[in-house]
């Protein structure tokens, strides 16, 4: 159980593939968001890897939640903090590319459905909430300079 001065570490993974995002709608399990847009993602757990940590949750997470496999490299783009019921979160940002596979609801609970969204229509869907809009910009900042 976290404490105050512990932080659940969470990561999210920006997909892009042929200069579009991988968006997902949250699910109506999810506590927070149900219904908006964001990425895939999740909590890393406990004995996830002694290294590599935050690509090996990315790697997980896209694959359970959307089916998909990422390509390497898996790009650090940004952090943030915020607290769910009190509990303190590490927010981590990846970028990743996936060329193969077609993209599904892998868990629907979490996942309410898919797209394949250019920066501009996912930045400007009214489900988009501010804090993702900011960590978009800060991922097509990264894409564009990588040249994805």
């Amino acid at each position: 159980m976290a404490t105050l001065d512990t932080f659940i570490v969470n990561v999210e993974v920006a997909v892009v593939r042929d200069r579009c995002y991988l968006a997902i709608v949250r699910g109506r399990a999810e506590a927070i968001g149900a219904g908006w847009l964001g990425f895939p993602g999740g909590k890393v757990e406990i004995g996830e890897a002694d290294q590599h940590t935050l690509e090996e949750t990315a790697r997980r997470e896209v694959l359970e939640e959307v089916g998909l496999r990422v390509d390497e490299p898996i790009v650090y783009v940004e952090s943030h903090t915020f607290a769910v019921d009190n509990v303190p979160v590490l927010d981590v940002v990846m970028l990743a590319r996936s060329s193969t596979g077609d993209a599904f609801p892998a868990s629907p609970d979490e996942v309410a459905g898919i797209g394949w969204l250019t920066y501009e229509a996912f930045v400007s869907d009214p489900r988009t909430q501010a804090w993702t809009r900011e960590s978009l910009r800060l991922v097509e900042v990264q894409r564009l300079e990588l040249n994805w």
